[in-house]
């Protein structure tokens, strides 16, 4: 069976580090659009306020 590369911590932490910020701006990118969608989607029915 074989083993898995030698690692040392500092590379790991970078490693994950580096995959966490790679998550986060997909996730920040992918969802930056989302209000102004959910905007249109309100903007549809009138709303009628009586004062």
């Amino acid at each position: 069976m074989p083993q898995m590369m030698p690692m040392n911590w500092l590379t790991l932490y970078m490693l994950f580090i580096l995959m966490f910020l790679l998550f986060s701006f997909i996730n920040y990118f992918s969802l930056i659009n989302y209000p102004a969608l959910l905007k249109k989607q309100l903007s549809i029915k009138p709303l009628d306020w009586k004062w």
